[in-house]
C-alpha cells in the first residue's frame, strides 16, 4: 500500500518540487496551500489531493488532516515547508513585520506539529520534516529576523526528535540553500518595503551583490526535493539533511574550521570590504 505525505506550501518553489517528486515516486500526496490551484500539480487523481491549509490557522490544519485521512487512511509523513522571507535592517523593522515572519516560519510549524503529533502517536509511526534554511548554518547580513525564525525551528526540532522517539515518530530537518529560481524573494518584496533605510542603502546594495556572486553553485529545487525525500524515508536517527552545494559549503566552513576562520571567511563572502 502506498504511503501518504502531506506537504505545506506547495503552490511554488521547494514545496511544489517536493510534491512532484513524491508523486513520481508512487506516494499518495496531499499538497496544501493557502489558496488551492487545482491544476498546479499533475499526477494520478487517485493519489493526489490538493487542499487548503494556512499554517497560521489551526482550524485549517485540522481540516486538512481530516481530509487526508478520509482520502488515504493515514498520514505517514508531514513536511512543514511553508515559509516567508524578509531582509531588513533590525533597527527599523516593526513588530508587525517580525510577527508576520514568526507566525508563518515558526509558530506555523508549532501549530502543525501540535495537530499532527496526536494522530501519528495513535497510529504508532510517522515522520515530521521541518524545512529551515542554510541561514541556520551560515548567517548573512540583513536577515536577522528571518534567521531567528529559522534558528528557533532548529532547536525545537532537535528537542522534539528526542521527545517523540518513544512513539515511533521521527523528526527531521531539511536545510535548503538559496534557489534564485523560486518566488521566495519576490514574495517577500511587499513586507520588506522601506525596511532598508538610507543609512544602510549602500551597504545593502553591496552585500546583496556579493550574495548574488556566490562562491558555489546555488541550491536547486530538485536538490531540496531529493533531501526532503531522503529525510522522509531514512531509517536511521539522522536529524539534518542539508540541500545544495551552498549549504554544504557553509556546513563545512562552520563545523570544520575554527570560529575565527569561519567568521573571517563569512565576512569575505558577504560583508563589503569598504564597510
Amino acid at each position: 500500500m502506498a504511503k501518504t505525505v502531506l506537504i505545506t506550501g506547495t503552490s511554488s518553489g521547494y514545496g511544489k518540487a517536493i510534491a512532484e517528486l513524491f508523486v513520481k515516486r508512487g506516494w499518495n500526496v496531499v499538497a496544501t496551500m493557502r489558496a488551492p490551484k487545482p491544476d498546479i500539480l499533475s499526477g494520478p487523481l487517485e493519489r493526489l489531493k490538493i487542499i487548503a491549509l494556512d499554517v497560521t490557522r489551526p482550524d485549517t490544519i485540522r481540516q486538512a488532516i481530516a481530509a487526508a485521512i478520509e482520502a488515504f487512511g493515514s498520514i505517514d509523513v508531514w513536511i512543514n515547508n511553508a515559509g516567508i522571507g524578509m531582509a531588513s535592517a533590525v533597527e527599523i523593522t516593526p513588530d508587525s513585520a517580525i510577527r508576520e515572519v514568526f507566525e508563518t516560519n515558526t509558530f506555523g510549524i508549532f501549530n502543525a506539529c501540535r495537530e499532527i503529533i496526536p494522530q501519528m502517536r495513535k497510529q504508532g509511526h510517522g515522520v515530521i520534516v521541518n524545512v529551515t534554511s542554510s541561514v541556520t548554518i551560515g548567517v548573512m547580513p540583513l536577515v536577522a529576523i528571518y534567521a531567528a525564525s529559522k534558528f528557533a525551528v532548529e532547536g525545537y526540532s532537535e528537542s522534539l526528535s528526542y521527545e517523540l522517539e518513544q512513539f515511533g515518530i521521527k523528526v527531521r530537518l531539511v536545510e535548503p540553500g538559496y534557489a534564485p529560481t523560486t518566488n521566495f524573494t519576490a514574495n517577500g518584496g511587499p513586507r520588506m518595503q522601506g525596511l532598508i533605510p538610507q543609512d544602510y542603502a549602500s551597504f545593502a546594495q553591496a552585500a546583496f551583490a556579493r550574495m548574488a556572486n556566490y562562491p558555489t553553485a546555488f541550491c536547486t529545487e530538485a536538490e531540496v526535493a531529493d533531501a526532503a525525500f531522503a529525510a522522509a524515508t531514512d531509517t536511521g536517527r539522522r536529524l539534518r539533511f542539508p540541500a545544495g552545494a551552498d549549504t554544504k559549503m557553509l556546513a563545512q566552513l562552520r563545523w570544520s574550521t575554527s570560529e575565527d576562520i569561519y567568521l573571517d571567511r563569512m565576512r569575505e563572502m558577504f560583508v563589503p570590504e569598504t564597510f
